[in-house]
């Protein structure tokens, strides 16, 4: 099976946008075959990751618009929905469609619109993806993010400054992303200080309501090479699904999708997680760095808030996390998030994400997880050789 890579990618402004999904959509996709140069009569597939552009907008059938406004026409398309983790899934199917051999050429573009509603309104949305046992007691996402929070604090004896330290971090790589929706740096202090949410966590330990997308245009490595020098190769992706309630899991603090996953995608890259040199992780919770990075193996079971103590996962740490800023600080457009996370990795491992950049970056992780963990996708990049 020849090897998949990734040759173009591109990603909007994320924030409160003024356009709807199919102008979100458009304007990723045009962005990318501009940055990959590829004309778009040589378009097999198209897939659009997106989660909710029904219950948001009420708009169906995004998929085959966007073909018609991109001059894909006949490319085949498909909508692909995994919750919070669509954009991930979209990433596996990309892989996919290019590794079977069933196309040449797959654009990918991820996309969300969700500003336009009432906080009330998405969050509601974004509570669907809850089971529906769990749903009708009032159970929210972030109502697992505080609980798990509470536990693993309690369990690992840490301290809860160091969940704030994960939004600072977050928060301060994000000035160096001009897409990212919130660009501003925030102490402990304003983060131990902000409203309680889900206690303990607070506003600050929260991602945003977002707008937005992001694109990845797939090929085999043959194609790639007709087209540029500077490519990435897709070389481990898998997924996993953990129990949908939460509360049947057997240990809170242990996402069994990442650990499922990342098991997966390492053995097929032949890599294991020292060899990883960046990561993009789902921190749509703070808690949710800690326990992916557990998960995947970069830290051990309740170590991970040591390694943020101590600065392993700043920029100049021995592993840089969420170079991008995160979803913390990038924002979250639900179907865009995941892809938007290859667009970083992507960027890292060819050398051009600029003041973002990490020196000898030569493979890359990204972990993209559907609702509290209920399924996972992990993608690894690396560089060409």
């Amino acid at each position: 099976m020849e090897r998949v890579a990734v040759i173009g990618a591109s990603m909007t402004q994320f924030g409160k946008r003024d356009a709807w999904i199919q102008e979100l959509l458009a304007q990723a996709g045009e962005e990318c075959l501009d940055d990959a140069g590829v004309d778009p009569n040589d378009v097999d597939h198209l897939l659009v990751s997106n989660m909710a552009s029904g219950e948001f907008e009420g708009a169906t059938g995004i998929m085959n618009a966007l073909a018609q406004d991109l001059d894909l026409l006949p490319a085949y398309t498909q909508r692909v929905d995994q919750t919070s983790s669509s954009g991930g899934a979209g990433m596996y199917a990309a892989w996919q469609s290019v590794a079977s051999g069933a196309s040449d050429m797959t654009l990918l573009v991820g996309g969300e619109k969700m500003t336009h509603k009432t906080t009330e309104e998405a969050t509601d949305v974004i509570a669907s993806i809850t089971h529906p046992t769990e749903y009708k007691h009032g159970l929210t996402l972030p109502s697992f993010a505080g609980l798990t929070a509470r536990h693993y604090l309690e369990k690992f004896d840490a301290p809860r400054e160091s969940l704030a330290k994960v939004a600072v971090k977050n928060h301060k790589n994000g000035l160096a992303n001009p897409h990212a929706q919130f660009r501003k740096e925030v102490d402990v202090e304003t983060v131990m200080e902000s409203p309680i949410v889900a206690d303990p966590l607070r506003l600050y330990d929260f991602c945003p309501i977002t707008d937005g997308s992001a694109a990845l245009m797939f090929c085999p490595e043959s194609v790639a090479r007709e087209y540029t020098d500077d490519y990435a190769i897709v070389s481990g992706v898998a997924g996993a699904t953990d129990t949908h309630v939460v509360h049947q899991r057997e240990d809170p603090t242990v996402m069994g999708g990442v650990v499922e996953s990342g098991k997966q995608a390492f053995k097929m890259a032949g890599l294991t997680p020292d060899d990883v040199d960046v990561a993009e992780l789902h921190d749509m919770f703070t808690i949710l760095e800690f326990l992916q990075m557990e998960g995947l193996g970069f830290a051990g079971q309740g170590e991970a808030w040591e390694l943020v103590e101590e600065g392993y996962t700043e920029m100049d740490g021995e592993l840089p996390i969420n170079t991008s800023g995160g979803l913390k600080s990038k924002g979250h457009p639900l179907g865009a998030s995941g892809v938007a996370q290859g667009y970083e990795i992507y960027k890292q491992v060819v050398g051009d994400a600029g003041e973002r950049q990490i020196d000898d970056a030569e493979v890359a992780l990204a972990c993209n997880v559907g609702g509290f963990g209920n399924c996972v996708i992990t993608t690894i990049m690396e560089a060409a050789q």
